[in-house]
């Protein structure tokens, strides 16, 4: 009768035993209202156009466009948690092996003294030694009867999950920081436009003023208000470099260029600010990764309570050995020397002074922790969107009242300088007027920058173009050939 016969029966008994210890996992409830607070601000719009994947096309800019691809290609940040999930699916390889049976081979050849306990003379070799030879394989299989194992695989691939859910979190957030900054830098080449006319204009004003000094209808007064309000614009202009260089540089690292060796073009900034449909609330816990990291580390704790749960039971071991032991080389091989063993081993913690008792409650309380936090992450996703919506609702309300504003001070603006050059009012009402219309214009660009970068917060805050189906599957976890897909 082979070895394998001889074991047969002990593996039949031990997976008719077999069980997995520890409460299977079921998704808690988390509170998902019924309608967004903010859902009813704004007319239906058709959303075929919207494109879920490259989220940030909405924009229609194709220098953003260029910058965002480049994020998967350089990004740093995204790099390194594509590490961390590489890392993840290594561990889960590792907890997989404990599936297999450990098999060594050894070899040896010993050469040791022999005699007869001192009284006598040597049995063996010229100078009482002789080699003896060993050849043997063998195998340790810890037979996973109460699901140690099973649940530590189903905590890890649950745990490389929650990394793949890091990873796309990871690289929503740098392609809605870039989006920002980018807003932000055109921001900063449309205030540079404004002054730029306004420094023109203050110029024009300049020399009317000297002109009328000089046939001396003006007085040297209103000469100077005019070059002090010229020369402050032009200060404000200069000092608009500052704020578009560094975000010219956070552009340069998100896209992983040295600020060095990274320049944009000055370009008009966008006027439209598109709108994403928000959805239904519940939609929100299958489209943000950052949920779905929270709930599968979840699972993760609560395959880890059958870990601790199993660690009271007794860990049972199978053994088996075969080979060969002789003192000659040349008939080692041989039936005679031949040598083999086989038979469980079972151990049984009798004693630890409430060690496992308490692991036991530690990985209850990690549970009970990692659902506290999942409920938190899915009453922050609401607040974002609800905070954004709301953002987006109240600067439209403020853009429109701006922009009349503008109007009303631009007229305002060419009635008071048509005054002043009839003479019937003071330079200092030029300046006043000048100024407001230059204020309210900048404050419509911030209005503007303000709605583009609430849009694109609203878009991260909806999970970007990115749903739950895009996590690897358990299977896809444990073959390890899955990457996290890139939009």
């Amino acid at each position: 009768m082979s070895i394998f016969h001889r074991l047969l029966p002990t593996l039949a008994v031990a997976c008719l035993a077999a069980c997995t210890l520890g409460p299977d996992y079921k998704r808690p409830p988390a509170p998902v209202p019924a309608n967004y607070k903010e859902d009813g601000w704004k007319l239906g719009e058709p959303q075929d156009a919207i494109n879920r994947g490259a989220w940030w096309s909405i924009y229609n800019d194709a220098v953003l466009d260029g910058l965002e691809r480049q994020i998967d290609i350089s990004n740093q940040n995204l790099k390194a948690a594509e590490a961390a999930y590489r890392q993840a699916k290594a561990v889960v390889s590792e907890a997989r092996a404990g599936y297999f049976p450990t098999v060594t081979a050894t070899g040896s050849a010993t050469r040791a003294a022999v005699g007869n306990g001192g009284f006598g003379t040597v049995r063996a070799g010229s100078n009482g030694s002789r080699t003896q030879y060993d050849l043997t394989a063998a195998a340790t299989w810890d037979l996973d009867v109460w699901g140690r194992i099973r649940r530590t695989v189903e905590s890890d691939v649950a745990s490389a999950q929650a990394s793949a859910g890091d990873l796309a979190s990871a690289r929503l957030s740098a392609q809605a920081l870039l989006a920002t900054d980018y807003f932000g830098l055109r921001a900063a080449d449309e205030q540079k436009r404004i002054l730029d006319a306004s420094v023109k204009a203050f110029a024009q004003a300049l020399q009317i003023t000297r002109n009328q000094y000089q046939v001396g209808v003006a007085g040297a007064s209103d000469v100077a208000q005019a070059k002090t309000q010229l020369e402050n614009t032009q200060a404000q202009s200069i000092a608009v470099g500052v704020q578009r260089a560094n975000f010219e540089h956070a552009i340069a690292v998100l896209t992983g260029k040295p600020p060095a060796d990274f320049a944009l073009e000055p370009a008009p900034m966008p006027k439209r600010v598109p709108v994403v449909p928000p959805g239904m609330p519940s939609a929100l816990l299958e489209r943000r990764p950052d949920i779905a990291t929270a709930e599968r580390q979840m699972a993760a704790a609560n395959a880890q309570i059958g870990v601790a749960e199993a660690a009271f039971y007794p860990d049972i071991t199978l053994s088996a050995s075969y080979g060969y032991d002789a003192f000659n080389l040349g008939k080692l091989l041989e039936t005679a020397n031949r040598v083999w063993s086989v038979g469980p081993q079972l151990a049984q913690i009798v004693f630890d002074g409430g060690l496992r008792s308490a692991q036991l409650e530690a990985v209850r309380a990690t549970y009970d922790q990692t659902v506290a936090n999942y409920r938190q992450t899915v009453l922050t996703g609401f607040q974002q969107v609800e905070d954004e919506l709301a953002a987006l609702r109240v600067l439209a309300q403020q853009a429109e009242v701006q922009e009349a504003a503008l109007r009303d001070a631009r007229e305002a603006e060419r009635l008071i300088l048509n005054q002043y050059l009839a003479g019937t009012v003071a330079y200092t009402n030029v300046i006043t007027v000048q100024t407001t219309r230059l204020g309210i214009e900048e404050t419509l660009l911030t209005v503007l920058q303000n709605r583009l970068a609430a849009s694109v917060a609203l878009v991260q805050a909806l999970g970007g173009g990115w749903e739950a189906a895009q996590l690897p599957t358990p299977a896809q976890v444990e073959e390890g050939g899955f990457l996290a897909p890139r939009p």
